[in-house]
């Protein structure tokens, strides 16, 4: 993507994401990529291990949703997942019931797991906001917890509990 952008400011011309479309999948959605992306995370990970196996549990979940939901507008538009690229050619894993990637599945999918996230960091008390700013993330809690209170409070008065 950053070759892309790149590329884009230098001709002026919009973004089209050719590189990410054409070597994304290709060096990254199998198992030398796979290896590569974990042991990049567990180098910077004080548990290495718990890193590791949940890098790789991540990575073949991704590759699973990529092979359940990404197919493309047409039917005939399928996302293979060529495990062992870009060092070899087989397997090829493609399933033609693929769901199309801005499918109503997916956008349940996402919605709920949104929500979710969201109602956890009000019971948690963190987010992963705090990844780029503890002070931000501390807000975004804040804010959450405030809004969540006066739904809980709303729905009280509505169904006449509260007074």
């Amino acid at each position: 993507m950053i070759a892309d952008i790149g590329r884009s400011l230098i001709s002026g011309k919009e973004p089209t994401f050719h590189y990410y479309q054409q070597y994304h999948h290709y060096l990254l959605h199998g198992w030398p990529g796979a290896i590569l992306v974990t042991v990049l995370l567990a180098s910077f990970a004080r548990d290495r291990w718990r890193v590791t196996l949940l890098s790789l549990l991540m990575f073949h979940l991704h590759l699973a949703c990529d092979l359940l939901g990404s197919r493309g507008p047409s039917a005939a538009d399928l996302w293979p997942i060529a495990y062992s690229e870009p060092l070899f050619r087989h397997p090829v894993f493609f399933w033609k019931g693929q769901w199309r990637l801005h499918g109503w599945q997916n956008r349940i999918i996402s919605i709920t797991l949104v929500l979710s996230e969201l109602f956890l960091t009000t019971r948690r008390g963190y987010s992963c906001v705090e990844l780029f700013s503890r002070r931000a993330d501390c807000v975004f809690v804040s804010v959450l917890r405030k809004w969540r209170e006066n739904v809980i409070r709303l729905s009280t008065l509505r169904n006449g509990d509260g007074s």
